[in-house]
């Protein structure tokens, strides 16, 4: 009884909806084409990952290759011209096959937007179509040891020295951070002027002297995707990797972009509590006790129905937040409220559909074990679940 770990739902079966109006054939044909090769190329080696604790570096240019890496971006710096529909079915696709782990939504609905937003024409013409092939690999450089959701604490400096900057300072937690040779960092170019003395700036690993990477961090769940501390000492890198015209624009670059990222969380979290549902419903089917099917118990039946309910509302809540993001209109509090309210779902209903595997859920050999411990972070990263409160709370 051991399910497939590559069984990938279709939600419009699992839920009875229609499909969105922003998922045109073209959408529906990236996600049939990004579920059929995650199915082929990710879900066999991904025991492999997982116990590696990294997705091998080739798995991402085979990604690229497929048409999977930047959708979004311009086809004039070598994406595929889409919209954040065409990353939402690709976010979804990896939550439907269960390879969560394999770190490409952040990469493409995260790093190579700061790039297309904020790049010079030199900048994007030299960065973005090394990321679509999977060449160069993204990762955003945030967090800090004493600095998470409250991103104006970051302590990491850049001071200029002639035509270039120096960076010192120190990461954690850094999605991608083993794999990535192109890392937006976070720093302060003027420290005195606090959240105004932020500036974005991005460091080519392969070209500099100065950076390290520390230890690929031993995490709860989400093993395949690497996460890591980095380490700058005296990074020289040309004053040219500015992300924007001018210094201290950074915190107003990251304010602007974390509505997509948040929501990008909140897809990955929709589009997970579809998967568990499809197992579990299969899985009590399936399972008999005291002489016949589990989903024959009231108790099972109320559940699964409470469950159907609430991943439909999320369904729809999701649907409504791409739309307003595509027609430019996601406002910061709707996109928390999509990040924290999805993420918060995903938990509750994986958890609820780990119950209903009895001890068999516990069993690492069943997926829903393995959901179970990715799930948890999506109510930390992002900004925490709390701050996501805090935030909507001001706009009362």
């Amino acid at each position: 009884m051991n399910r497939e770990r590559n069984l990938a739902p279709n939600p419009a079966e699992i839920l009875g909806l229609p499909k969105p109006a922003w998922a045109g054939e073209d959408v529906t044909m990236l996600y049939d084409m990004a579920t059929k090769f995650l199915e082929a190329e990710i879900a066999p080696r991904y025991e492999e990952f997982e116990k590696n604790e990294i997705v091998d570096r080739d798995c991402w240019k085979q990604a690229g290759a497929a048409g999977l890496l930047c959708a979004s971006m311009p086809e004039e710096y070598g994406g595929s011209g889409g919209t954040f529909a065409h990353e939402s079915a690709i976010i979804e696709a990896l939550g439907h096959v269960g390879v969560d782990g394999f770190g490409i939504a952040l990469h493409n609905s995260i790093v190579a937007p700061y790039i297309l937003h904020y790049g010079s024409e030199e900048q994007k013409k030299k960065w973005l179509p090394k990321m679509a092939t999977g060449e160069l690999i993204g990762a955003i450089a945030m967090t800090e040891p004493g600095a998470g959701s409250d991103l104006q604490g970051v302590k990491t400096r850049a001071d200029k020295d002639g035509n270039h900057y120096r960076i010192n300072g120190s990461k954690t937690f850094i999605t991608n951070g083993q794999l990535a040779n192109l890392i937006i960092v976070v720093t302060k170019t003027d420290p005195a002027k606090g959240a105004k003395g932020t500036s974005l700036i991005v460091v080519e690993t392969d070209e500099v002297e100065g950076f390290q990477r520390g230890r690929n961090l031993d995490k709860i769940g989400l093993k395949s995707n690497d996460t890591s501390e980095l380490f700058f000492n005296d990074v020289r890198v040309p004053t040219s990797n500015l992300l924007g015209h001018d210094e201290g624009q950074g915190f107003v670059q990251l304010m602007q972009q974390l509505p997509q990222e948040r929501l990008q969380i909140g897809t990955g979290a929709i589009a997970m509590a579809e998967r568990a549902m499809a197992l579990t419903i299969d899985y009590v089917k399936e399972r008999k006790a005291f002489g016949k099917a589990v989903m024959e118990f009231q108790n099972t039946q109320f559940k699964l129905a409470e469950l159907k309910t609430e991943t439909t509302i999320g369904r729809v809540f999701h649907t409504a937040s791409v739309a307003r993001h595509i027609a430019g209109g996601l406002d910061p509090v709707t996109a928390s409220m999509a990040k924290y309210w999805l993420s918060d779902l995903q938990g509750r209903v994986v958890d609820e559909c780990l119950q209903l595997h009895g001890g068999y859920g516990y069993m690492n050999e069943y997926p829903i074990a393995r959901m179970w411990r990715d799930a948890r972070v999506q109510r930390i990263y992002g900004g925490t679940n709390e701050i996501m409160k805090l935030l909507i709370a001001r706009s009362l």
